[in-house]
């Protein structure tokens, strides 16, 4: 039985997950690299093989932040992982 003061530790698993919450997040996190890498190669004005690189990197993070926020929304709604 819980007290009226006590409130839920910050760190406690809530269950409660919303499919398309995480999904905009981690589209969301996706779109901010890219605009990011994109930004680099507009005022840098690289040279062909290197702006391919600048955008190669920003797809790699992409995917990477939505990895990324994919599991810390997970992680938080659900807990750590069970061994």
């Amino acid at each position: 039985m819980s007290t009226p003061g006590e409130g839920k530790q910050p760190d406690e698993p809530t269950g409660d997950l919303s499919i398309g919450k995480l999904a905009m997040s981690a589209l969301g996190a996706a779109a901010a690299v890219l605009l990011v890498a994109t930004l680099v190669i507009v005022v840098l004005k690289p040279e062909p093989v290197i702006g391919l690189i600048v955008a190669l990197v920003g797809v790699i993070g992409a995917i990477t932040a939505m990895g990324i926020v994919s599991k810390r929304m997970t992680r938080k709604a659900f807990g750590p992982e069970k061994k």
